[in-house]
């Protein structure tokens, strides 16, 4: 695992080991990159299931000016502390240790990009979709990034995005919402 582009290309990324963690690959993580390329620099990121940060990261490599990168777990937020270290990218990074749903309940900024990766056995994701409809967070001309099992069914909108494009990458589905999304 490795960052792509940007200031930060080829620097190789660690993550956590075992079956807590399930990294985007480098294959996907390239894919999801050119379909966004036009819409991350100089715009605020939020990784609401960092792991080892990876996405945040290379948003930032490629020139977002902030990210905010949340995980629940110490050893997950001990690895993106490294991991922004090791590619210089601290200065425009928050990192949060806590669990997503806490800090979607006290979340006080609006992004314009969102990624949601969360663990694909659980609710996580609809969940999060849910509230991030509720709080609107997402700024007017923003986009939330979802990866997927490719077999998981998404909604087409909530109340405040629209999904607007679904890829499949072998067993792993990629959904774009766009906020004010026309159908």
């Amino acid at each position: 695992m490795r960052v792509i582009a940007g200031t930060a290309r080829s620097v190789p990324l660690l993550s956590r080991d075992g079956l807590d963690t399930r990294p985007t690959a480098d294959r996907i993580k390239e894919a999801v990159f050119n379909i966004i390329q036009f819409e991350v620099e100089g715009r605020q990121v939020l990784d609401l299931f960092g792991g080892s940060g990876q996405m945040a990261i290379e948003a930032l490599s490629r020139g977002a000016s902030g990210a905010v990168i949340v995980d629940q777990s110490r050893e997950s937020v001990s690895i993106i502390r490294q991991n922004l270290t090791k590619t210089k990218l601290s200065d425009r990074a928050e990192l949060v240790c806590a669990d997503y749903m806490d800090y979607l309940h006290r979340c006080k900024k609006r992004f314009d990009l969102i990624f949601l990766d969360p663990p694909y056995r659980e609710k996580f994701l609809e969940n999060a979709l849910n509230r991030i409809s509720e709080i609107d967070i997402l700024k007017s001309s923003g986009i939330i990034v979802c990866e997927r099992p490719a077999e998981k069914a998404l909604p087409d909108a909530y109340t405040a995005f629209r999904r607007v494009r679904d890829y499949r990458y072998g067993k792993t589905g990629i959904t774009l919402y766009r906020a004010g999304a026309s159908s």
